[in-house]
Order: C-alpha cells, then structure tokens, then sequence
C-alpha cells in the first residue's frame, strides 16, 4: 500500500507541477521581498526541487536523498535567494510553504501522506532547507566581507589625499621656519610630525593593497538629498590648495552658486576628490576649472573636472576606469582613484567620461540623471 501511495504522489507532483506552483507562488507572493518578482524569478529552482521529490518518492530513494539533494537544486536555490534580497526565515519559509501545499494537494486528489510517503517528502525537504540554508549563509558571509574590504580600500585611498595635505603643510611651515634657528622642543616636534605622517602612509598603502578585490557595488546605501554644489567645491578647493599650492596649480571654482543637485553628498564629494587630486598630480603650474551646469529642468547635472596638465595617451584613456589600471610612470598608483570614481558614480545611475589629449590636458565629465528617475531611486552600492 505504502509503494502504491509513493507511486501515486510521485505521478501526481509530475503531472500537476504548474498547478501546485502556482498555488505555492500566491502564497510565497506574500513574502515582503518576493512580492515584486516576476513568475521566473519566484519559481526560481523549484520545479527543478519537486522533480527531484518525484523520483525520490518513484524510486523509493530513502538512503539516498542526502546524497540527490547535494547536487540537486537545494544549494542553487539559496545562492539565487541571496541575489533576490530573501532573508534567511523566508528561504525557510518558501519551503515549508511547499511542504504544506503538496499535503494539501495530495489530499484532495485522496491521497493519504502518512508512513513512507510522509517519511520520504519531510526527509527531502527538511535536507532541502538545510542545503538551502547552507549555502545562503556562506554567500552572504562572503558578501558582506567583499563589502567591508572594498569600503575599507576606499576610504583608505581617500585618506591620501588629506595625509599629503598635511605633510606637505609640514613641510612648508619647516621651510619657513628654517631662516631662524629652532628650539629643542620645536625640531621634536617636527619629526615626530613628518615620523607619524610617514607612518599612517605606509599604513593606508598596505590596506589598499590587501583590499584591492574589488567588486561593482559596496553595499553602503546612497543617502540622496538636495544641495548647493558650490559651497561642496569651494570647501573641497580650500583643504586641497596645501597640496595643489606647492605644484603652482591654480584650483578655480565656477560652479554656478545657485546650482543645487540631487546626489549622496558625502560620496559625491568624494568623487570630485578623486578627480581633483588625480589632476594635480599631472598639472605643475597649471590650472584645474571645476564646472556644473544643469541638463534639464528636472534635476540632471552634468559636472566636470578640467586641466591643462600632461594629458592622457590615446592607448590608456579607454581604460582608465578599469580597476587596477595604473600609470607606469607612477609607482605608488594603485589603479583605485578612477575606479572609486566609477563605482560611485554607476552607483547614482549616473556616467564618467573621460576627454584628453597629451600635452593638451584632460576633462572628467560627471553626469546626474534627473532627481525623479525611479532607477536611481533604487540604486545602491
């Protein structure tokens, strides 16, 4: 009687597979993050899973299913939920929905789930959740460290710029304080200054290269508000000028004041950073305009960064962005700067472009999309 009731659940999920889906996505559908995903999405491995049950209750594979669901679709299934936003109760859930709709499916076709039957299906399903599980656990582990090393080289690389700021501060007060003789207390002074600078570089240098595995998106979500561009480059020309002033490059600032844009501050800030300090490195006695104008009447801006400096070579200039891409010529470069640059502004669905001719200069095109796009409303990184 048991191989019967085995036999007639096992023809019955194969022949009522889409029937049973379907009753099982009205009910997963109420799972917060599976309520905007599309049919494919939700179903996902599952009906590859209720194959995988068929033929175990058809064969009668008890001793075997462990061994069936390791290579079944249990384990692909949790990685895909990772992606789709799932937490980890309601992978849970979504199978024991389904456990509750095979019984309630395999009842009203009289089919009674009670010894081998009932045996067969809790076994696989329970190994299902657990290889499941498994492997949601461990992608999403892997992706939070992925995050948390990428966010860490980012704020190292951005740490550089203010770490240069102040040795060269260091090294201008020590030049005009050289005319006269100095005190005791005031030459310690200095070297524990130019020891400790020197030491945060060293510091910050060996972060970035053990973290330069970096991925598209960080994980850190963009806090988007409305603000006055000008006062954000004017305070970005003010702690910038100890570096750009020993170069004899000029930082100009013809942001319109009244141009207000749409973007997480910190973060945009931190792209236009990047840019300023790349440019000085390559424009001695020379000048770097910040500009801004607006595209549109709905919010899109389009910002840029220009120079007179060295230029770019034609060969480099497509692949500047990419991470890891280095000038030769530079021995400390990491290839992170532009790429930082990149990553955060795909992060606000917006674009960089690069324009550049050697000798000539080189123009950094940043551009917004408008405040009401409901992409970027959603992006994150």
């Amino acid at each position: 009687m048991a191989i019967n009731d085995l036999d007639k659940l096992a023809a019955l999920l194969r022949q009522e597979r889409d029937a049973l889906l379907a009753i099982w996505r009205q009910q997963v559908r109420e799972l917060p993050s599976a309520q905007q995903l599309d049919t494919p999405t939700i179903n996902d491995h599952i009906p590859g899973l209720i194959d995988e049950l068929a033929t175990a209750l058809q064969f009668n594979l008890e001793e075997t299913i462990p061994e069936v669901l390791v290579e079944g679709t249990p384990p692909a299934h949790g990685l895909q939920r990772v992606q789709d936003g799932f937490n980890i109760e309601e992978v849970v859930a979504e199978y024991n929905i389904l456990r509750g709709c095979i019984h309630d499916f395999a009842n009203s076709q009289g089919i009674t789930l009670q010894g081998k039957p009932f045996h067969i299906l809790n076994r696989c399903l329970d190994g299902a959740i657990g290889g499941a599980v498994k492997t949601y656990t461990a992608q999403q582990a892997l992706n939070v460290q992925q995050r948390r090393e990428e966010y860490l080289a980012f704020v190292a690389h951005d740490l550089r710029t203010p770490l240069s700021a102040i040795a060269l501060a260091a090294r201008v007060l020590e030049m005009k304080l050289a005319p006269q003789p100095l005190s005791a207390e005031t030459s310690h002074i200095l070297r524990i200054l130019h020891r400790n600078v020197q030491h945060l570089d060293e510091l910050v240098g060996k972060v970035i290269k053990e973290n330069t595995n970096l991925i598209e998106e960080n994980g850190i979500k963009l806090e988007r508000r409305e603000f006055e561009l000008w006062p954000l480059v004017e305070s970005l020309v003010h702690d910038l000028h100890p570096v750009a002033s020993p170069r004899g490059t000029q930082l100009i600032n013809q942001v319109p004041d009244n141009l207000v844009i749409y973007a997480d501050a910190s973060l945009f800030r931190r792209v236009l950073q990047n840019l300023i300090a790349n440019a000085i490195d390559y424009t001695p006695n020379g000048k770097i305009v910040i500009a801004a104008r607006p595209t549109d009447n709905n919010g899109a801006v389009e910002c840029w960064v220009s120079d007179n400096g060295a230029g770019i070579p034609a060969d480099r200039l497509e692949k500047v962005f990419d991470k890891s891409e280095t000038d030769p010529t530079k021995e400390d470069g990491l290839g992170l700067g532009l790429a930082i640059v990149k990553t955060f502004m795909e992060a606000h669905n917006g674009t960089v472009t690069a324009e550049s001719e050697e000798g000539v200069g080189s123009t950094f095109y940043l551009k917004l999309p408008p405040q009401h796009n409901p992409s970027a409303e959603a992006a994150s990184i």
